[in-house]
C-alpha cells in the first residue's frame, strides 16, 4: 500500500507537470518527470516538516538546484495541500508567483535556483547552520541535475561539506542522461558518480531513482553515515512516462503539444490506483530556534581621528570585530584571505563564529545565502561574507542625531526584516 501510494503520487506529480507546462506553453516537463518519484519520496515519507507552515524553522529543507524543475517543485505544494491545482495552471504567466525557476517569494522556496550549479552551495550553508548554529535535527536536501554537475561551484560545496562532517546534509543526483542540446557528459555512467562523490568524502548510494522503495532506504536514516554527508546517484530516464519522449533527445524545456497532452495525461493516469496519499511526518526534536529581530546594526561611531591613515582592508577587519562584539547573530565566512584582509581579528574574537571556506568563492557566496525565516524572537546567526574587495559597494546611511550608525545594505535575503 506504501509502495503504490508513493508511485501514485510521483504520476500525479506528472500529471500536474504536463498540464502546468501545457497551460503556460512554456517550461521543462520532462526535467521534472525524470524526478517525481524523488520528490514523491522526499515529501511524502522521508522530509519532517509542516506542509501548511513551509518556513518553520525546524523544518528539513529543500533546495531545488536544478530550478528549471520548478513545476515539479510546485505540483509537490499542491499534492500536500499547500497550493491549489487551479494556480498550478498560471505558471509563468504576468503576475503569477509562480516563476519558470523557485524564487523566495514563495514561503517553500528559501533560495532562487534559476542559475545552474548554486543549489548546493545554499544547501551546504544551512546544512552547517543546522549543526552548529541552530544544534537543531532538521535535515538538507539538495536536488540536481546531472548537467549541472559540469559545474565547478558544485564540487567546491562537495568539498566543504566534507570537510566539515555535514551529516545533516543529503545531495541526490538526477542522473537523467540528456542535456539541454545533448546527451549530458556522463550520460547514465553512475559508478563514475559514484566514485567521484566517495572521492570527495561523501557516502554514496547508486539507485534506480524510480524505483520508490530503493529511494526509501537509501534517503531515510539507514542510508546515513555520522560525520559525512550523504550523496544519491539516482538513475532516472528523462521524461519519464511520456510516450515518445521518455528518453529522447530534442524535448528539452518544451511542452508536450496540446493537441498531445490530454492523451499523455491519460497515460499516466492509467497508470494510479488510487492509494491512500501518505501524510508528512511533523519535525522533531531538537527544534530550531524562532528567526527574526532587528537588522544588524554598527554599535557606534568608529573611533578613527580625522587625518589618520589607515588601510582600507585593516578598516574592515577592525569593523567587522566590531560587528561581531555588537551583535552575536554575525557570521564572518573568509576565502584563505583572513591574514590579508584583517577578518582575522574576527576569528580570533569569534572562533565559534568564523567559517574558512578556503579558496572557493563561488561556494563562499552560495554559503552565504542560507534563508533566514521572519520572527518575532531572536534569529540565530547571520551570515556576512568576509571579502570585501568582491562586494559591491553600498551607500552607508547617515544616522540623523544619533550614535548608531547603520553598517551598509548587506543585500539581505527577503525574508529577513529590512526594518
Amino acid at each position: 500500500m506504501r509502495t503504490q501510494a508513493l508511485r501514485d503520487a510521483a504520476n500525479r506529480l506528472r500529471v500536474r507537470s504536463v498540464r502546468a507546462t501545457c497551460a503556460s506553453n512554456s517550461g521543462h516537463p520532462t526535467s521534472c518527470c525524470s524526478a517525481a518519484e524523488i520528490v514523491s519520496v522526499l515529501f511524502l515519507e522521508v522530509m519532517h516538516y509542516r506542509p501548511d507552515r513551509p518556513g518553520d524553522p525546524s523544518s528539513d529543507r529543500f533546495v531545488l538546484s536544478k530550478g528549471h524543475a520548478a513545476p515539479l517543485l510546485y505540483a509537490v505544494w499542491a499534492e500536500v495541500g499547500f497550493l491549489k491545482d487551479e494556480e498550478l495552471l498560471e505558471l509563468r504567466k504576468m503576475g503569477s508567483r509562480l516563476e519558470g525557476h523557485p524564487t523566495p517569494k514563495l514561503p517553500f522556496v528559501d533560495v532562487a535556483t534559476g542559475s545552474l550549479g548554486q543549489g548546493l552551495g545554499a544547501a551546504c550553508g544551512m546544512a552547517y547552520t543546522g549543526k552548529h548554529f541552530d544544534r537543531a535535527s532538521y535535515q538538507v536536501y539538495c536536488l540536481i541535475g546531472d548537467g549541472e554537475a559540469s559545474e565547478g561551484s558544485v564540487w567546491e560545496a562537495m568539498a566543504f561539506a566534507s570537510f566539515y562532517g555535514l551529516d545533516n546534509l543529503v545531495a541526490i543526483f538526477d542522473v537523467n542522461r540528456l542535456g539541454q542540446s545533448e546527451p549530458a557528459p556522463l550520460q547514465h555512467q553512475v559508478e563514475v558518480f559514484r566514485k567521484r562523490c566517495e572521492a570527495f568524502g561523501w557516502t554514496t548510494h547508486v539507485v534506480d531513482g524510480h524505483d520508490v522503495d530503493e529511494l526509501s532506504r537509501t534517503l531515510g536514516p539507514s542510508g546515513r553515515v555520522k560525520g559525512r554527508p550523504t550523496a544519491i546517484v539516482a538513475k532516472t530516464f528523462k521524461g519519464r512516462g511520456i510516450k515518445g519522449v521518455e528518453d529522447a533527445e530534442g524535448w528539452h524545456g518544451k511542452p508536450i503539444p496540446r493537441d498531445r497532452a490530454e492523451e499523455v495525461v491519460r497515460d499516466i493516469e492509467g497508470l494510479i490506483r488510487g492509494a491512500p496519499a501518505p501524510t508528512p511526518p511533523s519535525p522533531v526534536a531538537p527544534l530550531a530556534p524562532p528567526a527574526g529581530g532587528d537588522p544588524v546594526r554598527m554599535p557606534g561611531p568608529p573611533s578613527y581621528t580625522l587625518g589618520d591613515k589607515m588601510a582600507t582592508r585593516k578598516a574592515y577587519g577592525q569593523a567587522l570585530a566590531k560587528l561581531g562584539r555588537g551583535d552575536p547573530r554575525v557570521v564572518a565566512l573568509d576565502g584563505d584571505t583572513k591574514n590579508s584582509t584583517f577578518s582575522d581579528l574576527f576569528r580570533k574574537e569569534h572562533p565559534e563564529r568564523f567559517i574558512e571556506c578556503f579558496i572557493a568563492e563561488q561556494n563562499l557566496v552560495g554559503e552565504a545565502a542560507r534563508p533566514v525565516w521572519a520572527s518575532p524572537a531572536a534569529p540565530p546567526p547571520r551570515s556576512l561574507s568576509s571579502s570585501p574587495a568582491r562586494r559591491p559597494r553600498a551607500p552607508v546611511q547617515r544616522a540623523e542625531n544619533s550614535t548608531q550608525y547603520p553598517v551598509p545594505a548587506f543585500s539581505p535575503h527577503p525574508l529577513i526584516p529590512s526594518a
